[in-house]
């Protein structure tokens, strides 16, 4: 069943007050007629039953997330602190990391960065999260943060959580063996993934001194498109 994102501003009472966007995407691209059922997730982990109306929508039924069919949220949460890459290949980042479970995702302006992203790629990135959290039949949609040094960011990340940062380089554990020997459960996950080049010898000491792990995603090196995917991946195994 089609699923589409919408604000808890646009619920009122038992309606859906759709946005002209919305209502064009339902009856004209996907040529759903009056009286058709779909899904709604308002972004704070409620999921909606609703039925097309002529110009809104109305709640049908309001499901509890309670089965596996339905709540394919990951726990603990997920922040991903990624340096942008080159191009548009962050677009690929946010989509993917969103299909594969992220609950927020940091672009971090590394000594190696080449791109100053426009506003304009801002909104994008936010556009995309929405429409991989729809597609992969998520509750909830991704933080994407502007993007910022990685000295500040690293300065305002929460405690306690387990920090991973990701080097291709160098005698350092798998990121699966750190997650299995630790208590992930009940602790927020924070993998970090270096620019096209990787981390300068003082951005890793920086991250060592916010007590962030240096791990190995393996034997091979990664484009930065390629990193966070395999990253996210072995998160979720380890959380499965």
């Amino acid at each position: 069943m089609q699923r589409i994102a919408i604000s808890p501003s646009q619920i009122v009472d038992r309606d859906i007050l759709l946005t002209p966007a919305q209502h064009h995407y339902l009856t004209r691209v996907l040529r759903l007629p009056t009286g058709s059922k779909f899904h709604a997730i308002d972004g704070t982990g409620q999921l909606y039953l609703c039925e097309l109306a002529t110009s809104n929508a109305q709640i049908v039924e309001l499901i509890t997330p309670g089965t596996s069919s339905v709540n394919r949220q990951l726990s603990p949460p997920i922040t991903l602190i990624c340096a942008l890459p080159k191009g548009n290949n962050f677009d690929d980042i946010v989509r993917a990391c969103t299909e594969l479970g992220v609950t927020n995702i940091l672009p971090a302006l590394s000594d190696r960065t080449l791109l100053v992203p426009s506003p304009q790629k801002y909104q994008r990135w936010c556009k995309i999260a929405q429409e991989a959290a729809e597609q992969s039949e998520r509750l909830t949609i991704p933080t994407i943060a502007e993007p910022q040094s990685l000295q500040r960011i690293l300065s305002e990340l929460p405690d306690p959580s387990a920090k991973y940062l990701c080097e291709a380089r160098g005698e350092h554990p798998h990121l699966l063996t750190c997650l299995q020997s630790s208590k992930i459960s009940d602790r927020p996950i924070l993998i970090a993934i270096g620019p096209e080049g990787g981390w300068t010898p003082a951005e890793i000491q920086l991250a060592l001194a916010h007590q962030f792990q240096l791990v190995s995603l393996g034997r091979q090196i990664f484009r930065t498109i390629t990193a966070p995917i395999v990253a996210l991946s072995i998160v979720t195994a380890a959380l499965a």
